[in-house]
């Protein structure tokens, strides 16, 4: 029987630092503090898009590392197939972060810019990760998805979700370059699409 309680807390702590507000409260050192907005997407410069995909790719490598390393913890063999599949994703986020990386450089050189996810109104490509998205399903029920397929959905949500968010972005940016770059970020999520859609066919029992 896995701990949900557990499970619950870990989920908590591994989000707190997460963005949620658009408006951030600094302190400074003389004790006044400042509240500084967050920027929406369609307000940022081609550099700027490009930076802060590449902290969100960064962010959700490092969210799905946690997850697994907490499932890993439970060490039954629904946890270890999860954890698997969070592992595969945390490697994929990683080597689009590179790539993106790689990219500013190229685009860029060493010009630098400080804005990151951190900055953004948006919460882009956050996976959900909910009790019933990786618990729920009759253990006995031969219909239930396994473990290992329900993760996989939840990775699989949050890609189409940022996917279709830059391609809004495409359609509502009037700026040539940022165009550029955003549809250029969709093609990457739909990378991550495809890349999880065959990971769920790689077992087709699991998908019944």
């Amino acid at each position: 029987m896995l701990a949900i309680s557990k499970f619950q807390g870990k989920i908590a702590a591994a989000r707190r630092a997460l963005p949620s507000n658009h408006i951030e409260t600094v302190l400074h050192s003389d004790g006044k503090t400042e509240a500084i907005m967050k920027r929406s997407f369609l307000t940022l410069s081609p550099q700027e898009a490009l930076h802060v995909a590449v902290f969100i790719e960064e962010r959700n490598a490092e969210l799905y590392h946690r997850f697994a390393e907490m499932f890993v913890e439970f060490r039954d063999l629904q946890s270890l197939e999860i954890a698997s599949v969070f592992w595969d994703m945390a490697v994929e986020e990683r080597h689009h972060s590179t790539m993106l990386q790689n990219r500013y450089t190229e685009t860029y050189g060493n010009a630098s810019c400080a804005l990151t996810e951190e900055d953004s109104q948006e919460m882009i490509e956050l996976p959900k990760l909910e009790d019933g998205d990786v618990f729920g399903g009759e253990k006995n029920a031969p219909e239930a998805p396994s473990a290992r397929l329900r993760a996989l959905q939840v990775a699989l949500s949050a890609e189409i979700q940022a996917r279709k968010f830059y391609a809004t972005l495409v359609e509502n940016t009037s700026d040539a370059g940022l165009r550029r770059v955003y549809r250029e970020l969709a093609e990457f999520e739909t990378d991550h699409v495809t890349f999880l859609e065959k990971k769920m066919l790689e077992n087709p029992k699991s998908a019944k």
